[in-house]
């Protein structure tokens, strides 16, 4: 069996349960050492096999996943954050597939979650937004068209950026181009739940300056929104007016 596991944003606590029991019985895991905290290995039997996944290709991380589940061995395949969101698990469950080799997916709690609780921050506030686009970007890989910075913004829902610290000057004039303000609000955290994190506060059009001045080029998410600071309505689900299926409406 192989284990695709979520390892949290960071914390070596932030990983689930599940995944950590996975961890503990894993002959064999292959791990995003770019990302991935290593004291997640410590959870790990003193004999299993360990392999960095960030020096090897495609290619190469298959091979080890499928050797190890022809000589009858538990395989984890640690992504970080949660596996989902660019992950790049769909092209090895592909070739899995083709190898009928049996997988499963362990969810994990992704970075953009660490970001807002680093914040204190609520992505959905009532009358503010009731959306959150997770994007990234462009940059050496492209993204769709309509999938463009420029596009996307014109929502003015609260966007989360992944992968884009390195490329702030073309995310500000795509934003620009999508009319958001120069005043609008924004952040930057840094390593979310890691002992070295770091969070930012400050507007679109300081973003640049932010991260040069903190001298953050990666391992870092950007968030855009007004929720980041702005007045909102009070939830209706807790309102004494509202009735729902568990509480009747006060008089």
């Amino acid at each position: 069996m192989i284990n695709f596991v979520g390892a949290g944003p960071g914390a070596a606590d932030l990983i689930t349960l599940r995944g950590q029991k996975f961890i503990s019985e894993a002959d064999v895991i292959v791990y995003t050492g770019s990302l991935v905290n290593k004291e997640l290995l410590n959870y790990a039997k003193h004999d299993c096999k360990t392999y960095n996944s960030a020096y090897m290709t495609l290619e190469q991380v298959m091979e080890v996943m499928i050797e190890a589940e022809k000589n009858g061995l538990k395989t984890v395949r640690l992504h970080t954050g949660d596996p989902s969101l660019y992950g790049a698990i769909r092209e090895q469950m592909d070739i899995l597939d083709k190898e009928n080799i049996e997988y499963k997916v362990c969810p994990g709690v992704s970075s953009f979650c660490a970001a807002a609780a680093a914040l204190n921050l609520e992505y959905t506030l009532p009358s503010v937004t009731q959306s959150v686009i997770i994007t990234r970007t462009e940059g050496r890989t492209p993204v769709p068209p309509k999938e463009d910075i420029s596009a996307l913004a014109v929502h003015g829902t609260t966007m989360v950026l992944f992968l884009s610290t390195g490329l702030i000057d073309s995310l500000v004039k795509k934003l620009y181009a999508a009319g958001v303000s120069p005043d609008m609000p924004a952040a930057i955290v840094y390593k979310a739940s890691w002992p070295d994190e770091k969070k930012f506060v400050c507007t679109v059009s300081t973003l640049k300056e932010t991260a040069e001045k903190e001298n953050i080029k990666n391992t870092a998410l950007i968030i855009i929104g007004k929720v980041i600071d702005t007045e909102y309505d009070r939830s209706c689900l807790y309102d004494p007016k509202f009735e729902t299926l568990f509480r009747k409406e006060e008089k």
